[in-house]
């Protein structure tokens, strides 16, 4: 039978000092890094369509101010998990908004 892990087990997922004792500015550093590099994909979109590059270069943009609010409005246990969530988003969002440029070009 399996027991529940111990959550102050330090190989536990949730038990990383990323996401429990950073004051955040770590991963609006990242996030922003992230962000201008998916814009900047996105902007090189725009020979295919113009439209579509800029409203996934706001979206991004969205999601990183998204991330700036959470940063200093959100209290501290869930901060941490939702800027990493809202991190994960951005590139993800980004592959996705590329396929669908992709495949309205063709």
């Amino acid at each position: 039978m399996a027991r529940s892990p111990d959550p102050r087990d330090p190989t536990f997922v949730r038990n990383q000092p990323a996401l429990r004792t950073s004051n955040g500015r770590v991963w609006l550093t990242v996030g922003g890094v992230m962000a201008a590099i998916c814009a900047a994909v996105l902007l090189l979109q725009v020979r295919n369509s113009v439209a579509m590059a800029v409203l996934g270069v706001v979206v991004v943009a969205l999601l990183y101010a998204a991330m700036v609010v959470l940063r200093f409005f959100t209290p501290q246990p869930p901060r941490l998990v939702l800027l990493a969530c809202f991190f994960a988003t951005i590139p993800v969002w980004t592959i996705v908004w590329l396929f669908v440029i992709v495949a309205n070009v063709t």
